[in-house]
């Protein structure tokens, strides 16, 4: 019997992907910020029959790649969709779009619905280019969320830096990639060895 967490984390290039996000509530707004703050060149369509939260607009302002639809959903909003977030309090709408979604294979988010979820929403912690997601399987939200915030105070200011060396030294380095894996592992390492020594002062 497998156990444990089986979900395969992914990062999307939502930058070169349609999102349609229905719903104008609450969590309608929270997944558009979560796509925005993540990507905020994606193109993403939010539809919602009534538009509930006033920052849905001011962020379609600040973003011109965001377009905002008051009104119902209608099926054609499916088309041409890569990535769909559904965000109403209707489940029958939800179950009726995910059959469609389903059908014409576009992956599908719904909240708070895991069953009918292609993927899972991760807790986000990001310093310049690192970027880490975290999964609790959806068992624990307030625990993801905790081991983010730690992560964020322990994951140093500069990290940016850091990428940006490697990246120097992977450009140097001649090699095979066996070779080139060895000396980044060292490189990252003795940075990771005077992390601690830091802490331990």
């Amino acid at each position: 019997m497998t156990q444990g967490n089986q979900l395969f984390p992914v990062f999307f290039k939502l930058h070169e992907l349609d999102v349609l996000v229905v719903g104008g509530g609450y969590v309608g707004l929270e997944k558009l910020e979560a796509i925005l703050k993540n990507s905020p060149e994606t193109r993403v369509t939010l539809v919602g029959q009534e538009i509930l939260q006033p920052d849905i607009f001011h962020l379609a302002e600040a973003h011109p790649n965001v377009t905002v639809i008051e009104r119902r959903f209608r099926w054609r909003d499916l088309r041409g969709k890569d990535l769909v977030f559904l965000a109403t309090n209707d489940r029958d709408l939800h179950e009726r779009i995910k059959i469609r979604t389903r059908r014409r294979r576009i992956m599908t988010n719904v909240a708070d619905t895991p069953d009918l979820c292609d993927f899972y929403l991760s807790s986000v912690v990001k310093k310049g280019d690192l970027k880490i997601a975290i999964s609790s399987n959806g068992k624990s939200p307030t625990l993801t969320k905790r081991i983010r915030q730690y992560l964020e105070e322990a994951l140093p200011d500069d990290v940016q830096t850091l990428l940006d060396n490697l990246l120097e030294v992977r450009n140097q380095l001649r090699g095979d990639f066996e070779y080139k894996v060895k000396k980044l592992n060292e490189v990252t390492a003795d940075w990771l060895s005077q992390e601690k020594n830091k802490d331990s002062k």
